[in-house]
């Protein structure tokens, strides 16, 4: 299982969709809410040269949006919920 991180913060829409989808695929997942995490922001920044969110840290590979497909490469999913690719 890989590690994974989320930065977010509270009034963020796409973070939102981004912890749903990790949840739907039952996922665990760190959050770190940069608006009250100091230090959480400041490693955001240095991982991926800015400061917007959501930014996924998947055991190492940043991926900065919601992007539904490099979450799954990144994830190692295959397919939707109930309906895997062949």
């Amino acid at each position: 299982m890989p590690r994974v991180k989320l930065y977010t913060s509270p009034e963020c829409l796409f973070c939102e969709k981004v912890k749903r989808f990790l949840r739907n695929h039952k996922i665990e997942f760190t959050e770190v809410d940069v608006s009250v995490d100091r230090d959480g922001a400041i490693e955001l920044v240095e991982k991926s040269g800015q400061l917007g969110v959501p930014v996924l840290d998947v055991d190492g590979k940043i991926l900065i949006g919601y992007d539904k497909e490099e979450m799954r490469k990144a994830l190692g999913i295959v397919g939707e919920l109930g309906n895997p690719q062949r």
